[in-house]
């Protein structure tokens, strides 16, 4: 007897927390469903309040091993579109889009540009996979910021075809603003003394230090985040920094920056923050913060790098 309660107690949390996913959306508005936050910054610059936007993956927690809950798979299914990345870190999605894809307008980011595998560069911790993986960060390169945006705006006029003009001009207005953002990073390495970069750990900057030219080393490949770095590769890459005479090494968001700081204190040099834009902190999330924001900041710390 207690076990059929117990069981008719989930159900009627499972559908109170379907009611209410589906009440946020009664406001005749299209609901879209992004994973992480650059796709939800891009569509918050084309759509603007046309749509409730919603992102999955809350300011200030981490991305990776993401695991939706029931209310959250249940907005998913609820929406209007759902945006996500497409790699091996959206596994759950892609599983989620197999079994009921006949019913749920999606589209990943990975498949409105051309990708490449995973770096896996000297000293780097970790071998190579007999069929590597895409590397899923391709919002790191403005080019390619651009093509996501292109596409994210064919989707959202298909959503809201009365608005098609306005999320036309809004899109063609925000990506001049990702070529300028494209310029300065290409000014930054115009006038490069140096072109090789070190990341104390996580490498989540292919798609971007490719398009810049860059040599680079890295602790793990893509963002491998459950692999502690060993003594062996931090030993790499302070030897790099010493022999190439960098004035810093790289971190990304999230971290705590001991391997940075090791590096720096062995070899005398700077450690900076590059934004992979994964996600933000609440409070940067709270003030507005955007993608633009943030790469622009990424300007300013690789011009530490290569000057």
């Amino acid at each position: 007897m207690k076990r059929i309660t117990a069981f008719v107690l989930c159900i009627c949390l499972l559908l109170t927390s379907l009611a209410c996913t589906a009440a946020k959306v009664d406001n005749g508005k299209p609901t879209v469903v992004c994973t992480i936050f650059p796709q939800y910054d891009f569509v918050r610059q084309i759509a603007g309040d046309r749509v409730n936007l919603v992102l999955l993956c809350k300011p200030g927690s981490e991305v990776h091993g993401f695991d939706p809950s029931m209310t959250e798979m249940a907005g998913i299914l609820e929406s209007d579109l759902f945006i996500y990345v497409g790699g091996e870190t959206d596994r759950w999605a892609i599983d989620l889009l197999r079994k009921n894809g006949g019913d749920l307008n999606a589209i990943a980011i990975m498949d409105l540009v051309n990708t490449v595998d995973e770096a896996f560069v000297p000293g780097m911790q970790g071998e190579a996979e007999d069929e590597p993986e895409p590397d899923e960060h391709v919002w790191t390169s403005p080019k390619n910021a651009i093509r996501i945006t292109e596409g994210l705006c064919d989707a959202l006029c298909a959503l809201l075809p009365d608005d098609e003009t306005a999320l036309r001009e809004n899109a063609a207005a925000y990506i001049t603003e990702l070529e300028t953002l494209d310029d300065a990073f290409q000014s930054v390495m115009q006038k490069a003394k140096r072109t090789t970069v070190v990341f104390a750990e996580r490498f989540p900057f292919r798609y971007l230090c490719d398009e810049l030219g860059l040599t680079y080393y890295a602790a793990l490949p893509g963002c491998s985040s459950n692999e502690e770095v060993s003594l062996t590769t931090i030993s790499f890459l302070i030897e790099r920094v010493k022999e190439e005479q960098l004035p810093g090494v790289f971190y990304i968001e999230f971290s705590d920056g001991r391997i940075a700081d090791t590096i720096a204190q062995a070899s005398g040099c700077e450690t900076w923050l590059l934004h992979s834009c994964h996600n933000v902190s609440l409070e940067d999330f709270e003030n507005g913060v955007t993608y633009l924001d943030l790469m622009r900041q990424n300007v300013e710390s690789l011009k530490k790098a290569v000057d």
